[in-house]
C-alpha cells in the first residue's frame, strides 16, 4: 500500500513536471541523448524554432547551427564543454526550420547517473530583440559621443574664427589705410595681393563659422550659378582626384532667396557624401531648373536643385531614414548623421523641401526644391564707393591692433576717433565729452560687453547712434533688440554704408 502510494505520487510528479516543461513557450527545453540526439521536445522549441516534435524527435541538434559552425565543429564542442565541466553557456546565431536565423541564448547542462553521462539538458532562449536594442543603444551612444566632439569642435572652431577675424581686420584696414599712399603699380600691386589674401581668409573664417552654426540665418536673393561658381573650388577640393564633378544650370534658372552660408554648407554636405558614396571613384553632376509644384505643402515655381552620384545606391529599407539626425550607415569616426538633417532643416527653413531617389548599383540623387523669389532684387556684391562723414566716433575696441586699424578707416571716412579699451572707460567717456557715435565690438572682457554696453547707452542715452561690430558672438543670436552690427573683418565701404544706416544725415556729407 504505501509502496504504490509512492509510486503514484512520482508518477503523478513526473507528468506534472513533464506537463510543465511542455507547457513552457518562451524557452526551447529539450533532451539530447549522449550523442546529441534530440529525445524531448516542448512547444517553446516548436515555437522558437519551427520544428515539431514529429519532426526533429531523432534528429542530431547540430541542424539548428549556421553551416559555418557546423563545418567547424561548434555543436561537438559544446557538448564536450558540457560533459567536462557540467555546463556550456554561450550567445550566438541559431537557425530555424524555415533557414531564418535568431540570437540565441543558449545552456546545455549535462545530466549524469553515478557519474555516469546519460544525456544533456538544454535550454534555448530567442534574445533576437534584446540584442538588437542593446546594438541600438550602442550605436546611439557612440553617435551621441560623435555629437558632442563635434560640437566641442565648432565651439573651438567658433573662437579660432573669432581670433582669426581679429588678424584679418588689423590686416585689412591697415592695407586699405596703405591704398592711399601706394603711388607707383608695384605698390598698387603689393597692396592689391594682401587684400585679396584678406578676402580669403574670410572667405574661410566664414565657413568655418557655418561649420560651427555661428552664423545668423540672413536670406539674401542669390542666383544659384553665381553660388556654385563662388564654391566651386571648395567643391573641387573637397570630392578629390578620383572622382569627376560636373555643374549644369540650365539658362534662365530662376533666383531664390536663402541664407548664403546655409545653401553652400547643404551643397558641400550632399557632394560630401554622394563622394563617400564613391570609394572607388565616379562622377558627381549639380544641376539646376525651374519647375512647378502642385501639392498639399507646396505650391507654385521653385527652383530644383539636384545633386547627382553614380554610387551604390541606398537599399529601400535606409532611404526613409536618411535625413534622420545622427542616422548614419557610415563607421563611427567617419560620420555624425548630421549632414543630411542639415540640408533637411534648410530646405523646409527656405520654404521648399527634399526629396531623395537612388537605385541599387545606379546611385543617388538628392533634390533640394526652393521657392522662386519674385522680388526681382538680386543681391549685389559690387563694392560701392564709401562716402564720407563727420563729427566724432568713441570706438570702444580691446584689442590695439584692431583699434588701430578701425581708427585708420574711420579717420579716411573723415570721422574724429576717441579710442577706449572697455566699456566702463566708453561710459566714463560720453559722461565727460561730447561724442556722436557709438562704435564698438561685442566680445570684450570685463564685467559688461559690447551688446550690454549698447542697451545702458540706449536707456541713458537714447538719442547717441550705436554701431556694433563682432568677429563671431553667440550676441549674436540677440539682435532682434535692435542694434546695427557689422561683421569682422570690414572693408572700409562696408563701415561707411553701416555708419550711414545709424547716423543722422548732420554726421554724413
Amino acid at each position: 500500500m504505501t509502496r504504490g502510494r509512492q509510486a503514484q505520487d512520482l508518477f503523478e510528479s513526473e507528468r506534472s513536471f513533464r506537463l510543465l516543461v511542455e507547457g513552457v513557450a518562451d524557452y526551447a527545453l529539450y533532451m539530447l541523448d549522449p550523442g546529441g540526439i534530440v529525445t524531448s521536445w516542448n512547444v517553446g522549441g516548436q515555437r522558437i524554432k519551427g520544428y515539431s516534435p514529429q519532426e526533429i524527435i531523432g534528429q542530431h541538434f547540430s541542424r539548428f547551427y549556421t553551416p559555418s559552425d557546423q563545418a567547424n565543429g561548434k555543436p561537438a564542442r559544446a557538448l564536450r564543454t558540457a560533459e567536462e565541466h557540467g555546463r556550456y553557456e554561450e550567445e550566438g546565431w541559431r537557425v530555424r526550420k524555415d533557414g531564418t536565423f535568431f540570437w540565441a541564448s543558449v545552456v546545455i547542462d549535462a545530466i549524469k547517473e553515478d557519474d555516469r553521462l546519460i544525456g544533456f539538458a538544454k535550454i534555448t532562449r530567442d534574445i533576437t530583440e534584446r540584442r538588437d536594442a542593446a546594438l541600438k543603444l550602442e550605436r546611439m551612444q557612440k553617435q551621441l559621443a560623435e555629437s558632442q566632439k563635434l560640437d566641442a569642435l565648432g565651439q573651438l572652431t567658433g573662437g579660432v574664427a573669432h581670433d582669426f577675424n581679429n588678424l584679418l581686420m588689423v590686416i585689412g584696414g591697415s592695407v586699405q589705410v596703405l591704398r592711399k599712399y601706394a603711388d607707383d603699380e608695384k605698390s598698387q600691386r603689393a597692396v592689391q595681393a594682401i587684400e585679396s589674401a584678406a578676402r580669403r581668409g574670410a572667405a574661410l573664417t566664414n565657413q568655418l563659422l557655418t561649420f560651427a552654426r555661428r552664423q545668423n540665418v540672413n536670406p539674401q536673393t542669390v542666383h544659384l550659378g553665381d553660388r556654385l561658381d563662388a564654391i566651386r573650388e571648395v567643391l573641387d577640393v573637397g570630392v578629390g582626384g578620383t572622382v569627376q564633378l560636373t555643374t549644369a544650370v540650365a539658362d534662365g534658372v530662376w533666383p531664390i532667396k536663402v541664407d548664403v552660408s546655409e545653401l553652400e554648407t547643404a551643397l558641400i554636405n550632399l557632394t560630401i557624401n554622394a563622394r563617400d558614396a564613391m570609394p572607388d571613384g565616379g562622377a558627381i553632376n549639380i544641376s539646376a531648373e525651374n519647375v512647378k509644384l502642385d501639392d498639399e505643402v507646396n505650391k507654385g515655381d521653385f527652383v530644383a536643385v539636384h545633386v547627382s552620384d553614380t554610387g551604390a545606391g541606398i537599399p529601400p529599407d535606409i532611404v526613409e531614414k536618411v535625413f534622420d539626425p545622427f542616422f548614419t550607415t557610415k563607421a563611427v569616426g567617419k560620420g555624425t548623421g548630421l549632414g543630411l538633417s542639415q540640408v533637411h532643416g534648410f530646405a523646409y527653413q527656405a520654404g521648399g523641401r527634399v526629396n531623395l531617389s537612388s537605385e541599387l548599383g545606379k546611385g543617388t540623387t538628392v533634390t533640394i526644391s526652393l521657392p522662386r523669389d519674385t522680388t526681382g532684387i538680386v543681391s549685389d556684391q559690387t563694392p560701392r564707393p564709401a562716402s564720407s562723414g563727420s563729427g566724432t566716433v568713441l570706438l570702444v575696441e580691446d584689442n590695439p591692433d584692431v583699434a588701430m586699424a578701425s581708427t585708420g578707416l574711420l579717420e579716411q571716412l573723415g570721422y574724429g576717433v576717441r579710442w577706449v579699451s572697455n566699456a566702463e572707460a566708453a561710459l566714463a567717456e560720453i559722461d565727460g565729452d561730447e561724442i556722436d557715435l557709438v562704435f564698438s565690438d561685442i566680445v570684450m572682457p570685463g564685467k559688461m560687453d559690447g551688446l550690454t554696453l549698447a542697451q545702458t547707452i540706449r536707456e541713458k542715452y537714447p538719442r547717441l547712434p550705436i554701431l556694433l561690430a563682432t568677429g563671431y558672438s553667440d550676441t549674436l543670436r540677440r539682435t532682434s533688440l535692435g542694434f546695427q552690427i557689422l561683421k569682422k573683418p570690414y572693408e572700409i565701404q562696408e563701415l561707411s554704408e553701416a555708419l550711414a544706416k545709424v547716423s543722422p544725415p548732420l554726421l554724413q556729407e
